[in-house]
């Protein structure tokens, strides 16, 4: 059985995402295992669910040469693949890490993506625009805010009454599906991508 595969995730936030993840790995649900978190901020929860987890934490403060400093951190990792988890910083892909990076958004990529378009943000954004779902998206992360090849997607429904918290909780748990899933595809060495499009074999 081949060793499972090596994950990197880097998160600025309270770790809601690296939790799932870790959860998951425990349990054997993922064959994955999480060799380092990078955290953009000492103070945020996710530090402390790593702490919990005996998992190895990086903290990279935001100064000059940041990119550089969370790439180097990640190689100190060895990751075969890298999990951005709440992660809320544009961060350009070295040549080396092309197509080994992964990113999660709160809606249907293509739609309400882009700069500013995250967390509550996404959801108010839906709600405000009538769209009767919305869902989650699981990406290739490239250079610049969500327009990597599309992996993964999960639908919900928006549903009347509902509000930024709701629809957060509703979609949430479609993450809680689709990230494991994503990553389960690349372990498994099922993913090719071919220009925009993403070719999942089997």
């Amino acid at each position: 059985m081949p060793d499972p595969i090596r994950l990197a995730v880097l998160i600025s936030g309270s770790g809601t995402t690296l939790q799932n993840l870790i959860d998951r790995t425990a349990d054997g649900r993922l064959s994955a295992r999480i060799a380092g978190v990078v955290s953009s901020r000492a103070d945020v929860f996710g530090v402390e669910r790593a702490n919990r987890a005996g998992l190895p934490v990086t903290v990279v403060p935001r100064s000059k040469g940041f990119a550089d400093r969370v790439w180097a951190a990640v190689q100190q990792i060895q990751p075969d693949l890298v999990c951005l988890a709440g992660w809320m910083h544009l961060l350009p892909i070295p040549d080396d890490f092309q197509g080994k990076v992964l990113n999660i958004h709160p809606a249907l990529l293509p739609a309400f993506g882009g700069k500013g378009m995250y967390g509550r943000h996404v959801h108010q954004a839906v709600l405000e625009y009538g769209a009767r779902v919305s869902g989650c998206t699981v990406h290739f992360a490239d250079d610049t805010y969500d327009t990597g090849p599309i992996l993964v997607q999960k639908c919900v429904p928006v549903k009347d009454g509902d509000d930024p918290d709701t629809l957060a909780a509703r979609v949430f748990q479609a993450e809680c599906e689709a990230y494991p899933e994503a990553i389960k595809l690349v372990a498994d060495g099922r993913v090719t991508v071919q220009g925009r499009r993403v070719v999942i074999s089997g």
